[in-house]
């Protein structure tokens, strides 16, 4: 192996192995960290921030790629081709940003964290809003020293959604808006709505955490390589396919919030861990997009948690954890009611047609925020008035609205995205299935998840970064992102579980 190459290795996977150590970090944070820590905790991931970015900025790393940039690549495998391409890719973009903005960005990321939680607690946005302006600038900046030729936004998006823009997402979300705000008015019009009182009442915590792993289990999340527990908000972390973490959080009026939220990072966590072990730990393992993912999560969500036959397979389960509650209801009247559509203040515990209102939302605020169209300290009574515009309803506090996620404590400026573009790519991946595995539905009412699991390991997981967003979707579908699929989806089982004549 060209000598160049294996010196590039070694300096990738000692950045991967930093890196792991980062998230390691973070996740110990929300999870584990004593509260009076947080000080502490802010300087050491600030510190490690720095020495991982002299090493994806050290000119020796500059100088192996300088040398394969004269080497014919055509001889090389799909594999060594990524890596390299990757690592240039991360070098440039790294080598523009000044490690005191590298380190200013990690450390108001750790802290803002500990302040949004405090604002969160209090109620009180005012306390956060200096966290958003100074990431704001900071994000500016950071965006001028990378794609200076792109927008502020378009770069921040980039992060998350590679080679995607404005141009390229507004019109797809109008298009949402204007298909999903008249469905969700045809719906709250109907004098039926599904009876969903037995989803509220005295949840045992116990029962409902053994419940989640039993259910996670089942779908083939590895505990072996994984752990779950407790946070603020739930998520899915860790620093290696061998070491996976998800967090949920539990309540005990409800049930259905933290079952589901374990399924939704259970899906995440399959997509860590099927990644391609045997590629190393070097880019082209690594996973792709954040709508990637996104779609990894609600495919088994959305499309496998809140079908009919998951119901049917799962709901004696249920029903026996939770018998005083469930005690007279049917897996029709279960299926209906954890599928009701109706408008709530939270996003993590929105139905599969609100939701995107809810990101879609967030987007506009982002990109006004950019552009300078928005002021930070009126975000409280922008968020209010677009709820209102789009879902009919009005946070009546700060934390039920503008302080409800925890993105902008770290930053992530341009995610929000991600979680729509992530539905979409779900419904066109699991149509995809189905035509390729009829006997999916039979199999999920029989709890056999291992050809689904199986199949996204193929053709996602296993693919790491070998191919771009758009080419992985045209391998896998045969066809480019379409949202037809996701729009005709909800329609048609809303149509079905309200008796709607026509929409």
């Amino acid at each position: 192996m060209n000598q160049h190459y294996q010196n590039l290795v070694k300096k990738l996977e000692e950045i991967a192995h930093l890196n792991g150590a980062l998230s390691t970090l973070g996740w110990d944070q929300e999870v584990m960290m004593p509260l009076g820590a947080s000080e502490a905790r802010a300087k050491q991931i600030a510190a490690l921030a720095g020495v991982i970015h002299e090493r994806i900025t050290d000119p020796g790393l500059g100088d192996c790629l300088n040398e394969l940039k004269n080497v014919d690549l055509d001889s090389w495998n799909k594999v060594e081709r990524c890596n390299i391409r990757e690592a240039r890719r991360s070098y440039e973009q790294e080598t523009q940003v000044p490690k005191q903005l590298v380190q200013e960005l990690a450390e108001l990321s750790s802290l803002g964290h500990g302040i949004w939680v405090a604002a969160r607690q209090d109620n009180k946005f005012s306390k956060f809003a200096p966290v958003i302006k100074r990431f704001l600038e900071l994000k500016k900046e950071w965006a001028q020293c990378v794609w200076p030729d792109l927008k502020p936004y378009d770069a921040n998006i980039d992060l998350f959604e590679r080679g995607t823009t404005m141009e390229m997402i507004t019109p797809i979300f109008e298009r949402l808006k204007a298909e999903l705000i008249p469905l969700i008015h045809t719906i709250q019009s109907r004098s039926y709505q599904p009876d969903t009182s037995f989803l509220q009442g005295k949840f045992a915590l116990d029962k409902q955490e053994a419940l989640a792993r039993k259910i996670s289990q089942d779908m083939g999340f590895n505990f072996s390589q994984g752990r779950m527990d407790m946070s603020v908000h739930p998520f899915c972390g860790g620093s290696h396919p061998t070491d996976v973490r998800i967090t949920t959080r539990y309540k005990e009026s409800s049930f259905i919030e933290s079952l589901y939220a374990v399924i939704h990072e259970t899906g995440h966590a399959i997509y860590e861990q099927g990644r391609p072990v045997a590629m190393g730990d070097l880019p082209a393992a690594e996973s792709l997009t954040m709508g990637i993912h996104e779609s990894q999560s609600l495919f088994w969500e959305r499309m496998i948690g809140q079908s009919r036959p998951f119901c049917t397979h799962y709901f004696e389960m249920i029903r026996t954890a939770f018998t005083n509650n469930l005690r007279s209801v049917t897996v029709d009247s279960f299926y209906r009611a954890i599928n009701i559509c109706k408008p709530d203040f939270i996003r993590v515990e929105a139905d599969e047609v609100t939701y995107p209102l809810h990101i879609i939302l967030r987007y506009e605020i982002e990109k006004g925020l950019f552009d300078g169209s928005i002021l930070v300290d009126d975000l409280p009574q922008i968020w209010n008035e677009l709820m209102l515009k789009y879902l009919g309803i009005e946070p009546p506090t700060d934390a039920l609205g503008v302080l409800q996620d925890s993105h902008w404590s770290g930053g992530a400026f341009g995610y929000f995205p991600s979680y729509t573009l992530g539905a979409i790519y779900a419904c066109q991946f699991y149509k995809t299935l189905l035509s390729e595995q009829p006997d999916t539905e039979k199999n999920i009412a029989e709890g056999n998840f291992v050809p689904i699991k199986n199949w996204l390991n193929e053709k996602i997981h296993r693919q790491g970064r070998l191919y771009t967003p758009q080419q992985l979707v045209q391998r896998v579908t045969g066809e480019g992102l379409n949202p037809d699929y996701f729009v005709d989806y909800l329609k048609n089982k809303y149509r079905k579980i309200y008796n709607l004549t026509s929409i």
